[in-house]
């Protein structure tokens, strides 16, 4: 199956939401308040956050204007234009060593993306070694160990309630010793102490920057996308503890406000990186911004 099917069978909900009301949208006789109105309505259904929908109708009057468009089915594809200005970001490839810090709370899938992501670069030729520094969450690292076994990839762990910067520390010694191309580093998610669970992020961070300073390094954030809006607050509270660098949305395919992704990317700045599809190990995918665009109209 072709990447743009698997993100057009991911998207089925959020195209069933969103293009029935885009469809009555440019079925309008003109451009007029009515047809924004309604523009506007259609775009917030499906979790684009207002003040995202605002920037998009604002820019995509004065393009109206600017252009001289005068029917709303010659304004449908200056829509996708301006859809996709707001979330195509330019991620620069990667280089090895590479380390990707991976954070998220409990629950929304990050065990999962990093098995995923170990399969990804397994396929791609390179060697792996996974970090289990969840060491709070019972079983986290029986559940990371069974993923990295599917992916053929080395782990290192320690005891439950060990310091999870030691096993990084460990997991580091082993890469550089072994020469291994890619480092994920799985971090804990619980919130009823969020103090606590800062600091230690903050601890991991300098460890990795410490340990590995010529590393390509990047930390990215798991949001699951059937929470909506409340994904895009995940993105500020592990924000306070290190500069989030990009997005792996989880459970696309569950939700029918797949507009979330334009929420995260416009008010954030900060690009989506993977999209999960599904539940098998191969359906983590690269975010394809065009592909999304092109799926949900």
């Amino acid at each position: 199956m072709s990447i743009f099917k698997k993100i057009a069978d991911a998207l089925k909900k959020t195209r069933d939401n969103l293009s029935q009301k885009l469809y009555m949208v440019f079925s309008a006789r003109k451009l007029d308040e009515d047809f924004y109105s309604e523009l506007e309505f259609a775009l917030i259904s499906a979790d684009i956050g207002p003040d995202t929908v605002a920037t998009i109708i604002e820019e995509f009057k004065k393009e109206i204007f600017n252009r001289r468009l005068k029917e709303p089915a010659e304004a449908k594809e200056l829509l996708k234009e301006i859809m996709l200005s707001e979330i195509d970001f330019e991620i620069e490839e990667y280089t090895y060593p590479l380390v990707l810090l991976i954070s998220g709370v409990n629950g929304v899938g990050k065990t999962t993306a990093i098995g995923k992501l170990a399969n990804i670069f397994k396929n791609q030729g390179k060697s792996v070694v996974v970090a289990a520094a969840d060491t709070f969450r019972a079983a986290a690292s029986e559940q990371l160990e069974i993923w990295a076994e599917r992916a053929g990839v080395r782990i290192v762990k320690h005891g439950e309630g060990s310091d999870p910067a030691a096993v990084v520390f460990d997991a580091l010694a082993s890469a550089k010793a072994r020469g291994t191309d890619v480092v994920l580093v799985d971090t804990a998610g619980r919130l009823h102490n969020k103090k606590n669970l800062m600091e230690e992020l903050k601890k991991i961070n300098r460890l990795i920057l410490r340990e590995m300073p010529d590393a390509d390094y990047r930390k990215f954030i798991v949001l699951d996308a059937t929470t909506g809006q409340n994904a895009v607050a995940q993105v500020d509270i592990f924000g306070e503890a290190i500069d989030v660098d990009g997005i792996i949305l989880t459970k696309l395919d569950g939700t029918a406000k797949g507009g979330v992704v334009f929420t995260i990317s416009s008010e954030k700045g900060i690009p989506v990186v993977y999209a999960g599809v599904g539940e098998k190990i191969d359906d983590l995918l690269a975010f394809d911004a065009s592909a999304f665009i092109e799926s949900i109209f």
